[in-house]
């Protein structure tokens, strides 16, 4: 007996669902920072992916979220963050594959990304992989709070007033890059926001310190976490920064 085109409808219907996938901004390290679109998603989740820095490292962006993920499946990701002992493409390769897997089984996904996906976010990477092999799965992208905004925030500084260009960069990885680049952007209206200044800031703080421009800036460090430090960079002693790590200045 052949099935009716109803029951055949709900056959395909069945065989082609899967689960969905969603890449949560949690903030840059206050869980009282979380958005409520973020909170549900997690909540609404079956399985949490998040990213850690190798096997023996806790994940910041796990202990945001932890008072919502008691019971979820949880499985950590190593994200390189540029060291050579990782080989990034096998794992955004490997990361995909599982994530997909999960989501063809019709579970609901999340992976976990520390402050705002869209701003110097390992995610896209894996995002990246899944559009271009998997171009059936839908992929929504919750923004978060981005460490920079927290930072501005807090020291009460202005990140982009009329008339000004405000530029997010990489911290070079050369005095001389650095140079190149405070000569460059500085001769125009331009606000400049510097990643990851961690193990950069002696020729940094040096190079500032000449020009006389360290009282035009500030550091924040560990935004939202238990050691944060919002400061201006002349005040800050310490020639170790950590990873997370940023400079604002304003000409």
């Amino acid at each position: 007996m052949k099935p009716s085109i109803g029951n055949l409808q709900k056959i395909l219907f069945k065989k082609c669902t899967y689960g969905n996938f969603t890449i949560v901004g949690v903030g840059p390290g206050d869980s009282s920072l979380l958005t409520k679109a973020a909170i549900q998603a997690i909540k609404t989740s079956n399985i949490i992916f998040y990213p850690t820095s190798g096997d023996y490292h806790k994940s910041y962006s796990a202990e945001i979220v932890k008072k919502y993920t008691r019971f979820k499946k949880k499985i950590p990701i190593i994200f390189p963050m540029a060291r050579r002992e990782f080989n990034a493409e096998a794992i955004w390769e490997e990361s995909s594959k599982l994530i997909t897997e999960y989501i063809f089984k019709g579970k609901s996904v999340v992976l976990l990304c520390l402050g705002d996906p869209t701003i110097y976010g390992s995610s896209s990477h894996i995002a990246k992989v899944i559009r271009n092999k998997y171009p059936e799965v839908f992929i929504r992208i919750l923004p978060g709070i981005s460490s920079i905004s927290a930072a501005a925030a807090i020291y009460n500084f202005d990140l982009l007033k009329k008339g000004e260009i405000l530029k997010i960069l990489e911290c070079p990885n050369d005095k001389n890059s650095f140079y190149d680049l405070i000569e460059k952007e500085l001769n125009v209206k331009t606000v400049l926001v510097l990643m990851k200044i961690g193990k950069r800031w002696p020729f940094i703080k040096d190079l500032l310190k000449q020009k006389g421009m360290l009282g035009k800036c500030f550091v924040a460090v560990n935004i939202g976490m238990k050691d944060q430090l919002v400061e201006e960079a002349n005040k800050i002693e310490s020639d170790n920064l950590p990873y997370f790590s940023l400079l604002l200045l304003r000409n």
